[in-house]
């Protein structure tokens, strides 16, 4: 009886994670014939391991990868895609994220660019950093919409949260004279703690035409490039490879 209402008990203070490993010491001989601080240490242990994958499964959420699948595990660094194994694992450890720097993925299309930047912010979001995930295009809409409906400025307060914002796509569609100014607006608020991941088809010496106006581009690009960590894909698209019969 004293059992259940232990386990209870903890249930109660919200400890699910060692309520369900002093069920299993229960059940373990081996355990059982431990020592009381080391029984101890292993429900603190199990609790916090729970509670740890349960921050990472929230932050994941609230990020809306893309890929959610991607994970840094799954890289392959054997291809020859242009992939620096030494910079991607120092992208790894989120320090860049922790300087404030940014990371800029170019490439042409299919050759894994979205994917990578879901990996890298599954890692930050793993070392808890929180992480907000946009396809370009779609958000300069959102916000043209947010312009309309007053909801602009609680949109840029949700962007400028996230310590790190990834801007998928870049430059794949006209941008707007609003939209070059919504995007300096976001990209200044990153500054100085905040980090942007970007990728883009475009080459970063196209960038300054494809913005357009001289005085944003300029504030834009000195914002983003001045600390940033370049990678260039290169190689075949990984989709027309991965079609039924394609060649090798």
């Amino acid at each position: 009886m004293l059992t259940n209402q232990t386990r209870q008990a903890l249930l109660t203070l919200r400890m699910p994670g060692m309520a369900q490993a002093y069920e299993d010491q229960l059940n373990n001989p081996n355990v059982q014939s431990m020592g009381f601080d080391d029984r101890l240490g292993l429900l603190v242990d199990a609790e916090l391991a729970q509670r740890e994958n349960r921050r990472v499964t929230r932050l994941l959420k609230a990020a809306k990868l893309k890929a959610p699948s991607a994970c840094p595990e799954d890289i392959d660094f054997t291809a020859k895609r242009g992939i620096d194994k030494r910079q991607v694992m120092d992208l790894l450890t989120c320090q860049w994220i922790q300087r404030g720097q940014n990371v800029v993925i170019t490439g042409s299309t299919g050759t894994g660019k979205t994917w990578l930047a879901c990996a890298l912010g599954r890692e930050a979001a793993r070392k808890s950093f929180t992480v907000d995930y946009h396809r370009l295009p779609r958000l300069l809409e959102d916000m043209e919409i947010a312009h309309a409906d007053g909801s602009l400025p609680k949109l840029r307060t949700k962007l400028a949260k996230a310590r790190l914002l990834i801007l998928d796509d870049w430059g794949v569609n006209p941008i707007t004279e609003r939209g070059r100014q919504d995007l300096l607006e976001v990209i200044d608020d990153r500054v100085p703690e905040g980090s942007v991941l970007i990728t883009s088809q475009l080459p970063t010496k196209a960038w300054h035409d494809y913005l357009g106006e001289p005085t944003i581009a300029d504030a834009i690009l000195d914002r983003v490039m001045h600390n940033k960590h370049a990678i260039e894909l290169k190689g075949d698209s990984m989709r027309r490879q991965a079609r039924p019969g394609a060649q090798a």
